[in-house]
């Protein structure tokens, strides 16, 4: 049988072209797809982009201070940082308006050391989300990312009538807006800026002017009193000064009265 015969009988058979097919789908493939290439692994997600803080404040237009403040002790980065990798909590941030610092005494940022400024800053972090609604099931004092120095730093929030009132022992203060909020972050207005306790001396009370002593009484001198005589004792010695009469006896008397009588005699005699 010659090969144009063959190749009539195999396109006339159906089962030949079926494997036909199938061979050739099969060398197709091992073609593409080698022995032995590694599976391709897949990508890991990208880490979810953190929100941008400090753009949200300057779309807020009145938040300049704080947002260099928050440039210049780095606290921006540690709190981006934050938002990437928490999986449940979240932030709040009090961001008080430029007219809120304007209210402070001139130069008072100026005198702040480094540390304090990071302080301040971080004096108006909650390390927790706390939804608009939620401020009233807070224990105060509030802990805030500067610390928990009883005393020094602490923050009182208080929820009343749809008011929320913050104070520090130096600052009373309200929301007065919110800037921002979702499932981990919000920012909250605040009408000033919030100052720990612990950046102003104790305060010492002034002491009560002096008064002038009352003037002594004047007092009548009186007569002293006699003593009273004490009895003296079989034992004890009469003192030098004291006069002490003598008895005289009976007989002495009439020895006396003798010698008077005898001397007037004598006299009417002569």
């Amino acid at each position: 049988m010659n090969i144009i015969n063959m190749k009539q009988s195999l396109l006339s058979n159906p089962l030949a072209l079926v494997l036909i097919s199938s061979l050739m789908c099969s060398t197709t493939l091992a073609a593409l797809s080698p022995m032995g290439a590694p599976p391709q692994q897949s990508k890991p997600p990208p880490p979810t982009s953190a929100v941008d803080i400090l753009g949200i404040l300057t779309r807020g237009g009145s938040f300049n201070t704080f947002i260099r403040l928050m440039k210049t002790t780095q606290l921006i980065n540690q709190l981006t940082s934050q938002l990437i990798t928490i999986k449940s909590g979240g932030l709040t941030i009090f961001a008080p308006e430029d007219a809120a610092f304007s209210q402070l005494k001139p130069g008072f940022l100026n005198m702040l050391s480094n540390t304090q400024k990071l302080e301040l800053v971080q004096f108006h972090v909650l390390p927790d989300f706390v939804s608009s609604s939620s401020f009233d099931t807070l224990t105060n004092p509030v802990r805030t990312l500067a610390g928990a120095k009883q005393g020094k730093v602490e923050l009182n929030v208080i929820s009343y009538g749809g008011s929320v009132n913050i104070s520090t022992g130096e600052v009373n203060t309200t929301i007065n807006g919110i800037i921002y909020t979702d499932n981990h972050l919000a920012i909250y207005k605040v009408a000033k800026v919030l100052l720990p306790s612990d950046f102003f001396p104790t305060k010492i009370a002034a002491a009560p002017a002096p008064t002038l002593a009352p003037a002594p009484a004047v007092e009548v001198a009186k007569a002293p009193k006699p003593d009273k005589e004490k009895p003296l004792d079989d034992n004890s010695e009469p003192s030098s000064t004291q006069v002490v009469p003598s008895k005289t006896s009976a007989a002495t008397k009439n020895r006396e009265v003798s010698v008077v009588f005898m001397v007037m005699l004598i006299i009417l005699a002569a």
